[in-house]
């Protein structure tokens, strides 16, 4: 088995796009794993998901669903951060986000549990001097306080956000796929203006709708954030993941809203919450792999196929 070094060395991996060693600002794309699960509330295994993503990304085509040719991109695998404590591993992360903003990248994590969100919205505040908004795609909205008494669990990436300088207010987050929600969020959502679109209203109004309800909240902003916690899904369609929740997005509803997102002004996003060791057949894995792939050919078809950037 290779080692993680091994795999971001190679340039095989995600369909032969890697480009190892090449400058950040040479690259179209940045990618990193974050392989944490410390932050659960529930059932580990997500810090297993960058390593069980990448090995499958060795033989597939670089083109898309939608018959488009990826092999003019350049990605830039940075590897797993890692850190033995988690103050130092956050501190981490949010450095390589910071750089990678600044650069003008779209970067791309892999998590790791939902809170390895946190350092990466921390980043992307510290490189912005302007407003940005977050699309949070889950199951959950992770807006508790704290959870057992951490403020950092993946039950609170949102309350965190609320605490950064570049997110104004609510309102700055549009909700989609929720299906749960916790006690405490419950008064916390009834006392304030917010943006969501439940798993049932998705279902109900259908993807166009939701895409356009979203846009019209977002397009205030000139740069967006896109987490998508992979229980989003209906277990049907990602049984491999920590706290999964009955009646979720199926997986074409959410390949199609993030095909219609990426007309927004995205500055990265990151798949979360795979948990590889509770699927045997990994189909979380697979799931995630297609999320990411199909997003960098939405980046490429809006920044060099349509006129952009």
């Amino acid at each position: 088995m290779k080692s993680v070094q091994d795999m971001i060395n190679d340039k095989n991996i995600w369909a032969g796009l890697n480009r190892p060693g090449i400058a950040m600002e040479e690259a179209d794309i940045v990618v990193f794993g974050v392989p944490y699960d410390g932050g659960v509330s529930f059932r580990s295994g997500a810090k297993e998901a960058p390593r069980a993503i990448r090995e499958i990304t060795y033989t597939i085509p670089p083109t898309t669903e939608h018959w488009e040719d990826l092999s003019e991109l350049s990605i830039l695998d940075l590897g797993d951060i890692s850190a033995e404590k988690r103050d130092s591993l956050f501190q981490k992360v949010e450095e390589t986000v910071y750089a990678s903003v600044k650069a003008g990248k779209l970067f791309t994590m892999i998590g790791g549990d939902h809170s390895t969100t946190i350092p990466v919205l921390r980043g992307v505040d510290r490189a912005m001097d302007k407003p940005f908004g977050i699309v949070h795609i889950d199951a959950h909205f992770d807006l508790c306080h704290e959870m057992g008494g951490d403020l950092l669990s993946h039950g609170s990436v949102e309350r965190r956000s609320l605490e950064l300088k570049n997110i104004s207010d609510t309102e700055s987050i549009f909700f989609v796929g929720i299906r749960s929600v916790e006690s405490e969020e419950l008064g916390f959502i009834n006392s304030h203006k917010m943006n969501i679109f439940k798993a049932m209203d998705v279902r109900n109004n259908g993807v166009a709708d939701t895409v356009k309800r979203v846009k019209e909240a977002m397009s205030r902003f000139e740069a967006i954030y896109i987490t998508v916690d992979i229980d989003s899904l209906d277990p049907a369609y990602a049984p491999g993941t920590g706290t999964p929740q009955f009646g979720g997005l199926h997986s074409r509803e959410l390949l199609d809203l993030l095909y219609g997102l990426f007309d927004l002004p995205i500055i990265g996003f990151d798949v979360v919450e795979v948990s590889p060791s509770l699927d045997n057949s990994s189909v979380a894995v697979f799931a995630a792999r297609k999320i990411l792939t199909e997003c960098w050919g939405h980046y490429l078809r809006k920044n060099r196929l349509e006129g952009g950037k």
